[in-house]
């Protein structure tokens, strides 16, 4: 019997040779490890209304973060949420001119019997971009569910922000630098995405390790700089990297330095740009609910060890790791790197769980509005490397 207090997820037959429908789709570049992850045999039921609350509660968290923040974004705040003082300069530039431009994000939503509640927002460097755009789409060809329908935006939601971005910033040269870190094959899909939407908004769209980039602050090589060819090099006004914000902060100060400095001189504009940081950090969730208290999309959260069961987060941790979930002991601890960060303690939301035991975390894109929904299954925390289920919507 399932624990009345939680969600039981309804599942149907899923199966299909996904891969050789994405291929055959001629998405055959973003699948090379993006399937990996992916199961084919299941996808989770939602209802038409169960769909439309993700995505309302993502438009409406994305307002309350914006509101929530304080005018001028004093010292005392930026300290509150743990940005580097490094990049204060370059946050508050972006924070006060439009033209810095938050491309997408994804909200990690937990289903209750009283409607989605929070568990964060990966503001910043958010992935499962293939799974979600790509592949759960053509897992309905592959299944033969054609006519189905799925809540699978994604794509089409970059494609406009892109757009939009572009314009904004149409004194500059629309020629866009994606990188990523060289090792990640999961970060080389993520960003290849994003680039094939970027050619689809108009701008000339180059992919590339970070480690292959070259930025100069000095004379006429001033700019951001990539091979694009044999001995041919080309400098680009718009900047994308799936690199986090608070990483290059702590390891790369003079890059950090280099780019507030280009960044003020009109000479590159970056995506998603620094101000997504005040999002990404799990501060944030405490600053919400301050905010906000009771909110019925929100989860208490404080600063301070709550008197229930609750999950200490880091404030900047990533893929599930450094977190522990205590009920006056501690039950669980996923290890990890990130146990001497500042941390967070959010009271415990059971997840919906299948007959099976796996318990399932709703991943809710926005870009500009919630465009698209996907879902991480495991028996624990969930992680990076839990298995992405496709959805219907009936």
């Amino acid at each position: 019997m399932l624990d009345k207090g939680k969600s039981q997820v309804r599942l149907t037959s899923h199966t299909g040779d996904v891969e050789t429908a994405v291929r055959g789709l001629g998405w055959e570049w973003c699948v090379e490890d993006g399937c990996a992850n992916y199961v084919p045999g299941e996808a989770v039921v939602l209802t038409e209304k169960e769909a439309e609350a993700l995505l309302e509660a993502a438009d409406t968290l994305y307002g309350m973060m914006v509101q929530a923040v304080p005018e001028n974004l004093p010292d005392e705040f930026l300290k509150i949420l743990g940005i580097p003082e490094n990049l204060w300069e370059l946050l508050r530039q972006s924070w006060n001119d439009d033209r810095h431009w938050h491309l997408y994000g994804r909200f990690d939503l937990a289903q209750t019997p009283d409607g989605p509640k929070l568990l964060e927002f990966n503001a910043d460097t958010a992935t499962s971009i293939p799974e979600t755009a790509v592949v759960q789409w053509a897992s309905l060809a592959a299944a033969g569910k054609n006519d189905a329908n799925q809540y699978s935006g994604l794509y089409e939601a970059l494609v406009e922000q892109l757009k939009s971005w572009r314009m904004l910033n149409d004194d500059l040269a629309p020629a866009l630098l994606v990188t990523y870190l060289g090792a990640s094959a999961e970060d080389q899909a993520n960003c290849a995405v994003i680039a094939q939407a970027a050619s689809e908004a108009g701008f000339d769209a180059h992919l590339c390790p970070i480690e292959d980039v070259s930025i100069s602050t000095e004379g006429a090589e001033k700019g951001v700089w990539a091979q694009v060819g044999a001995e041919q090099w080309r400098q680009f006004p718009f900047l994308f990297k799936l690199l986090p914000w608070e990483q290059i902060a702590w390891e790369e100060p003079e890059l950090l330095k280099s780019l507030t400095y280009l960044a003020s001189m009109r000479n590159v504009i970056i995506a998603n740009p620094a101000y997504t940081l005040l999002f990404q950090s799990k501060g944030m969730l405490a600053w919400l609910w301050k905010a906000y208290p009771y909110h019925p999309l929100l989860l208490e959260t404080d600063l301070e060890p709550l008197n229930c069961k609750y999950i200490r987060k880091p404030y900047f941790g990533r893929e599930g790791q450094s977190v522990e979930v205590v009920d006056k002991v501690r039950i669980t601890k996923v290890e990890g790197e990130y146990d001497k960060q500042q941390q967070v303690y959010q009271r415990w939301c059971d997840l919906p769980e299948d007959s099976n035991g796996y318990q399932y975390q709703a991943g809710v894109f926005w870009a500009g509005e919630g465009c698209a929904i996907g879902f991480r299954r495991e028996k624990g925390i969930i992680t990076n490397l839990s298995q992405f289920v496709p959805h219907l919507v009936e």
